[in-house]
């Protein structure tokens, strides 16, 4: 998949509250394309975790079309979508939809057995980085949420793609953390000639962000 295209999308919630003329992305043809970084700065109420499931496919509660290297999605089978998911898109969930009686291996483990992605030394290299390796056998629902972003975090890379979309990876992260998932996903997009999306309506991970767009 080669680029991203919203032709012209907007949120059946704001088909009463026109926003076309204050956003860069609703109402307008905006294409991500692959390789590139785009963080896309919001306000709360905006529709930053919106955009995330349109792209994702998880809901369809729009105006407008969504092209995926050329293909309207909404026209994407179950099945497309599952191997969509599989190899080209990944996304860091606001609420990150973890398993919270699972431990951190079993949540890894549920997205990398559907992948095959990373050898077992290579996520115990992720979680080391991460600073949450001496949590790989602690249930989920018992960390904070900041070392939960961080499992989220992990999870997002153990597969191949794309495009990665990121809502609000940060929020409850330090700037030291916030650094070092900047460069296991620099690292990691680079490897796949990946393009990035961050959202965000306050901290954010500092990329070279090739273009910063308001929603």
């Amino acid at each position: 998949m080669e680029s991203i295209t919203l032709r012209h999308v907007v949120p059946d919630a704001f088909a009463d509250d026109p926003v076309s003329g204050t956003s860069d992305v609703w109402g307008c043809d905006v294409t991500f394309r692959k390789g590139e970084y785009y963080l896309v700065e919001a306000a709360s109420g905006t529709g930053k975790s919106s955009l995330c499931s349109y792209l994702y496919g998880f809901r369809n509660d729009y105006a407008g079309s969504i092209l995926l290297g050329g293909e309207d999605c909404r026209t994407f089978s179950a099945a497309r979508w599952g191997d969509v998911r599989r190899r080209s898109l990944s996304l860091l969930f606001q609420d990150l939809r973890l398993f919270g009686e699972l431990t951190v291996a079993e949540n890894l483990a549920l997205k990398n057995g559907l992948t095959a992605f990373k050898t077992p030394g290579q996520i115990e290299r992720l979680l080391e980085a991460a600073g949450i390796a001496g949590k790989r056998d602690t249930p989920v629902g018992k960390l904070s949420f900041g070392q939960q972003q961080r499992v989220a975090f992990v999870r997002c890379l153990c597969q191949p793609f794309d495009f990665i979309l990121l809502d609000e990876p940060v929020s409850h992260l330090d700037a030291v953390n916030g650094e070092v998932l900047a460069g296991l996903l620099s690292e990691e997009a680079q490897a796949q000639g990946a393009g990035i999306v961050v959202t965000s309506v306050g901290s954010r991970l500092e990329l070279p962000y090739h273009k910063i767009l308001t929603l």
